[in-house]
């Protein structure tokens, strides 16, 4: 029987191209009305998988629009109650359900103090919905495993539809409607993400590694491995994890890395190669020849992708390859030990 977890991971091509086509014209009066505001910098409210949406955005929104982007410190408005100045700022909550208490105390806050405040979430009609002043949906449709995918990639989806609107440099349209069609590609990935997590199942120690834009989809991807998998994943940029941590590294480990092609890839070859002498085992997630070959498995992305749409289709052959050693494992692949879909922390 397919699980709810596979069903869902399955529907994200169409997912994307439900929010494509549903927000590009509410997108478009949005980004209309932020552009003549004076938007200094951007703060993101997020938890868990939505948080790793920010990470995307911290990338994309500099790089683009000139714009940083400061993760928001919830505790700050809730539990120590002193939240900062949000003078000039653009403060963006994710989150799949929108119930989120701590991030919709940020909302609020950011409300009182007059900055402008975008909801991306999947629940329309969601306290966080309600709370900000411009919402941006994200036409996923019930998603019920606990583990977010077609919530995750649709988040990605909803900020890079912003930052094209806003007229991001080096952004095109075109890139985002071509999405639906490389995440359908990935998804073809699952023969191979089932062979491979097939070795992985006596495996305890993961070290994933991305970089640049896909630094999120490094993040995101050892949640799945930890949520769905109870495998301890770490996620590392690769220069993060050249600067001391390579010291764990031994045959013991697999290392994952999620390396599309772009101005990274020379990097990322080099970090294959440091990280096999060290005895790491290296799966790569990548379209690019020479990263796939240097890799002793390999789990490949379609071709064409620009570097900055590529972490909505790169986390794809992750999802599968969790999902893969889950089953491998006999573990639930839609009720984790210990979660539950909506998680309500102060």
């Amino acid at each position: 029987m397919t699980s709810l977890l596979e069903t869902e991971i399955h529907e994200q091509p169409q997912a994307f191209a439900r929010l494509l086509d549903g927000e590009r014209a509410n997108v478009a009066r949005l980004a209309a009305r932020l552009k003549a505001l004076d938007i200094s910098y951007v703060t993101i409210a997020a938890r868990g998988t939505s948080d790793n949406a920010g990470i995307y955005a911290k990338y994309l929104f500099a790089s683009a629009l000139g714009l940083p982007v400061a993760m928001a410190t919830p505790s700050l408005y809730t539990l120590y109650r002193k939240p900062p100045r949000l003078r000039n700022t653009l403060v963006i909550g994710i989150s799949q359900s929108g119930e989120s208490i701590d991030i919709l105390a940020v909302l609020e806050e950011a409300r009182r103090q007059g900055a402008p405040t975008l909801a991306i979430v999947n629940v329309e009609d969601s306290s966080m919905a309600r709370a900000a002043e411009h919402v941006i949906p994200l036409h996923a449709g019930p998603e019920k495993a606990v583990a977010a995918t077609k919530s995750y990639t649709t988040s990605l989806g909803a900020l890079a539809m912003l930052a094209v609107a806003m007229g991001g440099e080096g952004l095109a349209e075109a890139d985002l409607q071509a999405m639906p069609g490389h995440i359908a590609a990935a998804l073809k990935t699952d023969t191979a993400a089932t062979a491979i997590a097939e070795g992985l199942r006596e495996i305890d120690d993961v070290v994933v590694v991305g970089r640049g834009f896909n630094y999120c989809s490094a993040y995101e991807l050892a949640i799945k491995m930890k949520e769905l998998t109870y495998t301890h994943a770490e996620p590392y940029s690769s220069a993060d994890f050249l600067h001391g941590p390579i010291a764990i590294l031994d045959e013991r480990y697999r290392v994952i890395a999620i390396a599309p092609s772009g101005p990274l890839q020379a990097n990322q070859i080099e970090f294959i190669h440091r990280a096999q002498a060290r005895g790491g085992r290296v799966i790569a997630i990548s379209d690019n020849p020479d990263i796939l070959a240097a890799a002793g498995e390999r789990l490949r992305l379609p071709a064409g992708m620009p570097e900055w749409v590529s972490p909505i289709a790169a986390i794809v052959p992750g999802q599968l390859l969790a999902l893969r050693l889950t089953e491998a494992r006999g573990y639930s692949t839609d009720a984790p030990r210990g979660l539950t879909k909506v998680t309500k922390t102060l």
